[in-house]
């Protein structure tokens, strides 16, 4: 990864990098990856350099304020194959660079390499702390394996990382969740994910009814998992994100303000000025385009000002930042009392309103 120039602050400006392996699919998954393709890896991230390098060439690429590599797994791509790719990417003084890792496949080599090539923050997707949960889940590493990569982490250097979990699965107490973010709060990090559960379209969890999540379960956990981060020196800043003060992900605060972004890699998402486009959903065409020279672009939509407006708002509300007074009418804010607080002329959620953001969000004007 090369630096700009010191000079004015560059504007901030992302960059995300797919990398769409898996060892094995989560039955909750679905995002664009695959456990068959292994054999693509090479060519791969030759097409993700090659078009990183084209951006850059043709000024679509500027300084980077942060760059995030999600997948997919990203580190079951040898660490030095995946700086080499970072390696092109122009970025901005002092920018956030991250990589998730799956615990089972880091150690203190891969992520010294990590760190030597300019990464600068990991998320560790750990999910539950409990084994069995894990295997509910239809995830594969263990526990113990998170408290060994934040130890690696740390003893190669990383000052930021976060811990992604997840709640609300079939079976899972609110005992167990407790042990999950007690084992979590033990390893004193600097950031935290929590989210929901969700059921997606086409995924085994989907297909098997008996194990969807219940909503009343899901309010309980996100309430125990506030309290239980809050205690520990964790601030919620986002709905499902707490950190420590400076530890703050730069790079997904840039997509809750509606920041410039380009995505590389298959299924890549990137915008632009209101203008949404998303890349070519598998990897063998995504290589393809890339080595024919042509457009990785698969669609895009404009949004026009009304519906960009409407879509800040509602982003904006899932933060600590809340809104405007003026994005609720009066009458509105009588309906939503106990859900929403005013502070210094803005509007901000509270703890049970965000349990029930959408019931807000449906009426910001």
């Amino acid at each position: 990864m090369t630096s700009a120039p010191l000079g004015a602050p560059a504007p901030a400006f992302g960059v995300y990098v797919h990398i769409p392996f898996c060892a094995r699919r989560c039955d909750y998954c679905a995002f664009a990856t695959w456990t068959d393709r292994h054999h693509l890896t090479d060519a791969y991230l030759g097409a993700v350099r090659a078009d990183i390098d084209g951006h850059r060439r043709s000024g679509a690429m500027g300084p980077a304020t942060s760059v995030f590599v999600g997948g997919g797994t990203p580190s079951l791509v040898p660490a030095a194959d995946l700086v080499a790719v970072l390696a092109g990417i122009p970025l901005a003084p002092g920018a956030e660079v991250t990589v998730e890792c799956n615990p089972d496949t880091v150690d203190e080599h891969s992520l010294a390499t990590y760190r030597a090539g300019g990464v600068t923050r990991l998320s560790f997707g750990v999910q539950s702390m409990v084994p069995e949960v894990l295997v509910a889940l239809g995830r594969s590493h263990d526990p113990d394996n998170v408290r060994r990569a934040v130890d690696a982490a740390r003893a190669v250097g990383f000052e930021t990382f976060n811990l992604d979990l997840i709640y609300g699965g079939a079976g899972e107490t609110l005992a167990q969740w407790r042990t999950t973010l007690e084992a979590v709060v033990a390893l004193d990090p600097p950031h935290v994910s929590a989210y929901a559960l969700t059921v997606e379209a086409g995924t085994p969890l989907a297909a098997d009814p008996a194990r969807h999540p219940d909503d009343d379960d899901q309010a309980d956990k996100y309430l125990m998992a506030d309290e239980v981060l809050g205690a520990s020196g964790l601030e919620n800043y986002e709905i499902s994100n707490w950190a420590r003060a400076g530890h703050r992900c730069r790079h997904n605060e840039l997509y809750w303000a509606q920041g410039d972004y380009l995505g590389v890699g298959c299924a890549a998402h990137s915008h632009r000025g209101g203008r949404r486009w998303w890349n070519l959903r598998t990897p063998e065409r995504y290589i393809e385009a890339v080595q024919a020279g042509e457009s990785t672009e698969a669609a895009h939509e404009d949004l026009d000002d009304d519906r960009r407006r409407i879509e800040g708002l509602q982003l904006s509300l899932r933060t600590g930042a809340g809104v405007p007074e003026a994005a609720l009418a009066a009458d509105d804010l009588a309906v939503l009392d106990g859900l929403v607080e005013h502070r210094a002329g803005r509007i901000r959620l509270t703890v049970e309103g965000r349990l029930l953001a959408n019931e807000v969000a449906v009426r910001l004007r």
